[in-house]
């Protein structure tokens, strides 16, 4: 499958997935054991219908696993278990690359200003 499509939400997802804007100690468990369904869509503030499939279409693209955690972790806080995500190697490598690639490539805000809107003239 070819690589995702750098969409604003994706772009989101996956600065979440690579630990951006956290300490070093949290990013290092992120980038180890992922994020959960819940933390991912409160980090990111995309609904369930809007990160779920795109966490699918990023698994579909070989950029991102998931896996169930352990039961007896679950059992022992006496909730369900939660379904984890995180990147793939290929997606730790590609993820990065894209990021930047859409940056370099976006244009800048003074360029899109447009009379009458915000930060535009009459």
């Amino acid at each position: 499958m070819p690589d995702p499509k750098m969409t604003p939400h994706t772009q989101t997802v996956l600065r979440a997935l690579l630990g951006r804007g956290v300490d070093g100690e949290r990013r290092a468990m992120i980038l180890t054991e992922g994020l959960y369904g819940l933390e991912l869509s409160t980090l990111t503030g995309l609904a369930n219908g809007t990160l779920f499939p795109l966490l699918e279409r990023l698994r579909q693209a070989g950029w991102v696993e998931r896996y169930w955690e352990a039961d007896n972790l679950a059992e022992a806080e006496g909730r369900p278990r939660r379904r984890f995500f995180r990147l793939t190697d290929k997606g730790a490598e590609r993820a990065p690359h894209a990021l930047a690639a859409v940056t370099a490539t976006a244009p800048s805000r003074a360029s899109t200003a447009r009379p009458g809107y915000a930060g535009g003239t009459l």
